[in-house]
């Protein structure tokens, strides 16, 4: 039986939470490289309540460093956009001074790998995401015009770097889809353990709603579903009704059946909390949103030859050898390329740019 804690706490005080929910799900960090992925949708400030708010990654952070690790590194992939777009957000939303010095751009190395699904057959994964030991992932309570809830199996598509993620939006094609999409990208490496920021949540439609719901607390556990069937429960929504949890529990992933979940703390449903609609139409009908995944699926590398000098350090770092050197400048394959952005952020002379 999967356990889920809930836990009063202010961003003032999260001592008391965090080392709960340590003792309850105890991790052996020991000599271990830790990845602590907050969830860092785009630049914003941390009171606009988009992201993992600074204070819970800083208690994080500090709580995994009196565990003698071998490494931290803190990262994550944020929104649909590039790499440049990582270390700004970090820095608006006061999420790299609360890193500690442990901040590593985690979109700079990335990977192939095989991707057992029928949207694609490869994808490019953050190389950090493969050679943690432990991964310590940190959603934010928040509502998603497509998913309804976005929590801990949401915050996994933030492994995947660039703008494949728009890509693959655009690929799912529907809400049901994309539910079935992202539970594909979490299998890929599941994180170890889940500690969700409740103390301010979001309402309406997220994950970029003006509408913040004062929650005051923190959930934790080691089992994602479990976790996310808590969120839904407390916003209203049935977990059953929702794909992404449906499939979750098919690929056995875990349980959304509130009588095979073990709650420590008070489970309450939060009064008139207001959810997107189930269907995803909110997404689905914001012309604003579907013109930006639509342009964003669409870039790709751009070599500047008056700043290019040839070096070739862009067609060793592409993970699916899309780039290749013509008349001594670097040529994208536009079938092959992935959008991952790698050879954007890795050229020495800055001579990518993205079109």
């Amino acid at each position: 039986m999967a356990t889920v804690m809930i836990h009063p706490a202010s961003y003032e005080s999260l001592g008391e939470a965090v080392d709960r929910a340590f003792e309850r799900f105890p991790l052996k960090l020991q000599g271990k490289m830790v990845l602590i992925k907050p969830n860092v949708l785009r630049a914003s400030e941390a009171n606009e309540g988009i992201v993992t708010h600074p204070a819970v990654l800083r208690a994080v952070v500090e709580k995994v460093e009196t565990m003698d690790p071998a490494s931290i590194v803190v990262g994550d992939n944020p929104g649909l956009s590039d790499y440049g777009a990582n270390e700004e957000s970090f820095r608006k939303t006061g999420l790299m001074k609360a890193a500690k010095g442990y901040y590593h751009n985690i979109g700079n190395d990335s990977v192939e790998v095989d991707f057992k699904s029928d949207f694609t057959s490869t994808v490019s994964l953050s190389r950090i995401v493969l050679e943690a030991d432990i991964i310590i992932s940190l959603p934010k309570f928040k509502t998603h015009s497509l998913t309804v809830v976005t929590g801990a199996i949401k915050n996994s598509y933030g492994f995947l770097p660039g703008a494949q993620k728009a890509r693959l939006h655009k690929v799912a094609g529907s809400p049901e889809r994309f539910h079935e999409l992202i539970v594909d990208v979490f299998r890929l490496r599941v994180a170890d353990f889940f500690l969700v920021d409740a103390v301010v949540g979001m309402q309406g439609n997220g994950p970029a709603s003006t509408d913040l719901r004062k929650i005051g607390l923190i959930l934790a556990s080691d089992n994602a579903v479990a976790l996310d069937a808590i969120i839904a429960t407390m916003m209203g929504c049935e977990p059953a009704r929702l794909r992404f949890l449906q499939k979750a529990k098919e690929a056995g992933l875990g349980d959304y059946d509130l009588s095979k979940i073990e709650v420590m703390g008070e489970l309450k449903r939060l009064p008139a909390f207001t959810l997107p609609p189930l269907g995803g139409e909110a997404m689905l009908q914001n012309t604003n949103i579907q013109d930006l995944i639509q342009n964003r699926s669409l870039l790709r590398p751009h070599v500047d030859s008056a700043l290019c000098t040839g070096c070739g350090t862009c067609i060793k770092q592409c993970p699916v050898e899309a780039l290749s050197m013509s008349d001594h400048l670097p040529h994208v394959e536009r079938d092959t390329c992935i959008i991952c952005f790698c050879c954007q952020e890795i050229c020495p002379e800055k001579a990518i740019t993205l079109r």
